[in-house]
């Protein structure tokens, strides 16, 4: 009796522990990249869901999380090692900037004056920033932590001209994992001339633990209007309604449902109902058989959806499964692409004395 007294109050000790347990953030060596440290860096929350995050790119390597079971999984496309990376590979979950996603011509006016910019898509517009983008750099990094979360954060000075945009410009970026199972990322950024600025997070998400395609997961945005583009997938300028189109996407529609109208799949931006700068539910994904749910909050304007068609098996899991056509899904928070060439679309100019402030959630749950 008294042994086994001692055996239940131990569980009780560890049961007690281990719903106690506060966030912790660790350091890893990953290696270096022009003999800058670069570091793999593991958030965990308080339920044992966990972000692995590095430097090089502010890239989101893996995030585990449960399923209606328990199990957990990593639930976005990454690679096993820093070589991996500098060997080249589609922006997965790196930060996207200066510019997420395209702008035609390769060029802007701003204030009179026209800005020539790398041409990295079809060999004459720009698509991410550029060819040395975000995705490439090493930032500078901080970790902490407290009851409620755990952070990483990343700073980048991005100089003038670089990539043909004008002005010195101080990025922050804080990546947040909090114990309601949401990470956060929030972005600032200060420049010292009149600039254009659209930043983003390219992870790319599959929430069967990334063993199969995409093409089962239901989504939903909550967007009555999207940015119709040409065929080089450069907007037209027009914001046309949602309304009797495959973008229709306001109820739970299983992506591969709209495989015959949408051949490649998807690759658009929505126009996210809302207010810009205050929170709102953009988009939300779910996985039928591992009951897993993601949520995407954001102050944007926009959201661009990517199915990933254009995935070609070169880039492969830590385990050995191949990066395949749709086997991840995109939620780019932004604001619209070719923003700085449409008068029309939501500005993202960016005067000296004004600070540049975005807020992304990544939610995750379960569904019964």
């Amino acid at each position: 009796m008294k042994i086994n007294l001692i055996l239940l109050f131990s569980i009780f000790v560890a049961a007690a522990c281990a719903s106690t347990s506060e966030p912790t953030v660790s350091t890893a060596d990953w290696g270096s990249v022009d003999s800058k440290p670069v570091y793999l860096f593991t958030l965990t929350n308080s339920n044992g869901v966990t972000a692995k995050i590095t430097n090089y790119g502010g890239i989101v390597v893996e995030f585990t999380t449960p399923d209606r079971n328990g199990k957990m999984d990593n639930i976005v496309l990454g690679l096993g090692t820093l070589d991996d990376y500098l060997a080249g590979h589609p922006a997965f979950g790196c930060i996207v900037g200066r510019y997420i996603n395209r702008i035609s011509g390769a060029k802007f006016s701003l204030d009179g004056k026209e800005y020539n910019l790398a041409t990295n898509w079809l060999g004459k517009h720009t698509i991410h920033g550029g060819r040395n983008n975000f995705s490439s750099k090493v930032w500078d990094a901080t970790t902490s932590s407290d009851k409620q979360s755990a952070v990483l954060s990343l700073t980048y000075l991005s100089a003038d001209m670089e990539e043909g945009f004008p002005g010195n410009l101080a990025v922050k970026v804080d990546y947040v994992l909090n114990n309601d199972n949401e990470l956060q990322i929030h972005y600032t950024a200060t420049t010292d001339k009149p600039t254009v600025l659209n930043l983003s997070n390219h992870s790319y998400f599959n929430l069967t633990g990334c063993k199969e395609n995409v093409l089962g997961h239901q989504v939903r945005i909550y967007a009555d209007a999207y940015t119709p583009t040409d065929k080089e997938l450069i907007p037209t300028g027009e914001i046309a309604s949602v309304e009797g189109t495959p973008y229709d996407l306001r109820q739970w529609t299983v992506i591969n449902d709209r495989s015959t109208e949408l051949p490649q799949g998807y690759d658009n931006n929505f126009c996210i109902k809302g207010t810009p700068g205050n929170v709102v539910l953009a988009a939300e994904m779910y996985e039928p058989k591992s009951g897993r749910l993601l949520q995407t909050y954001t102050t944007e304007p926009g959201l661009g959806f990517y199915t990933a068609h254009g995935l070609n098996g070169r880039n492969k899991s830590p385990q050995g499964v191949a990066y395949t056509s749709s086997m991840g899904a995109c939620f780019e928070t932004q604001h619209y692409p070719d923003s700085p060439n449409n008068p029309s679309f939501p500005s993202t100019i960016l005067r000296p004395g004004e600070t540049y402030t975005q807020l992304t959630i990544y939610k995750v749950g379960v569904k019964p």
